[in-house]
């Protein structure tokens, strides 16, 4: 099956990134006409501009201004409005700065800048002798933050980094993070092109709403989604062809085949058909994705897509056999 271009491109830096969870989907990012920029040249040395002698981000203001082409109003003193209070942990959550929303009275996201030296997904110690400190690293606490205010759009930068954080209420959250140093450098261009298209000022400000960021984000959840029910109902479908497959080969010598297991524990066939097929799913993405070997022995002995094509050729070949497909 043809794989449009553009989504070939879009796998390519989300392979650099390796994003944790779902953020961003190359089908919805197709829809809404994102296109990252591998010219940027220009843009690589206004990033440079920003950046210190360690390779961190300076200043933040300044970061989103010339890099990423907002407007200083864009980013705003967040108040105690968004804060979140955590008795238990005796701590209270909050973000640096609000991203006011022209069109809503909801932030658009919400930023929070911690200490360079603290790792984003680095836990914490316990503060000693206290014990209300929340064990927890500042991924974590941001996501409990976004989710909270329900603003599920974040931006967590330790100058060294720069991550962007998508926590719906009742959904799993994901991330994606923007190496600063490696965005410096000739290697990383398209890294800072991917970040320019999803977090410029066009993009997150001005873009149509189908094209905005958080119709992006949106989007990619629900083709996730689609994609879970129809692969869902194609292994179903599948598992019934397989079962009247074995059930045909049972009569066909006498219920020597099934046995008494068929009447006696129905649900161990069921289960055991289900992780074959679903281990059938595993080999076929592995194969799509290149991960298999290549070589002409695997292709002819072991491949899924391989045996595919043997069954279309023996159901040519020999018409009056039932269907192998």
């Amino acid at each position: 099956m043809a794989i449009d271009p553009e989504i070939t491109r879009h796998r390519e830096w989300l392979g650099f990134l390796q994003p944790v969870g779902l953020v961003v989907s190359p089908p919805a990012l197709v829809k809404a006409q994102a296109v990252v920029n591998r010219n940027v040249v220009d843009l690589q040395q206004s990033l440079l501009a920003v950046v210190d002698e360690d390779g961190r981000i300076a200043n933040f203001l300044s970061f989103v201004v010339e890099v990423l082409s907002w407007d200083n109003s864009n980013l705003i003193e967040a108040s105690t409005e968004y804060e979140v209070a955590l008795p238990d942990y005796g701590e209270v959550l909050a973000p640096t700065y609000i991203v006011p929303d022209a069109d809503s009275d909801s932030p658009v996201m919400l930023v929070q800048i911690i200490s360079p030296d603290a790792e984003l997904d680095a836990v914490a110690p316990l503060i000693a002798k206290s014990g209300t400190s929340w064990h927890a690293s500042p991924q974590a606490k941001f996501e409990r933050l976004l989710r909270e205010t329900q603003i599920p759009i974040g931006l967590l930068c330790n100058g060294v980094a720069l991550r962007l954080v998508y926590a719906p209420r009742g959904e799993s959250s994901g991330h994606l993070t923007f190496p600063v140093q490696a965005m410096c450098e000739v290697s990383g261009r398209l890294i800072l092109g991917a970040m320019e298209m999803l977090l410029s000022g066009f993009r997150v400000f001005n873009a149509p709403t189908n094209r905005c960021l958080k119709n992006l984000l949106e989007d990619s959840r629900k083709y996730q989604a689609e994609v879970s029910t129809t692969l869902a109902n194609q292994v179903l479908d599948a598992l019934w062809e397989l079962l009247r497959g074995f059930q045909m080969a049972d009569v066909a010598v006498g219920g020597n085949l099934l046995g008494e297991i068929a009447t006696t524990e129905p649900q161990h066939i069921y289960g055991g058909l289900i992780t074959t097929l679903m281990r059938l799913v595993f080999l076929l993405y592995a194969e799509d994705e290149g991960l298999m070997p290549p070589d002409d022995i695997y292709q002819r002995n072991y491949s899924v897509s391989g045996l595919y094509e043997r069954l279309r050729e023996d159901a040519g070949n020999y018409p009056e056999m039932p269907s192998r497909n």
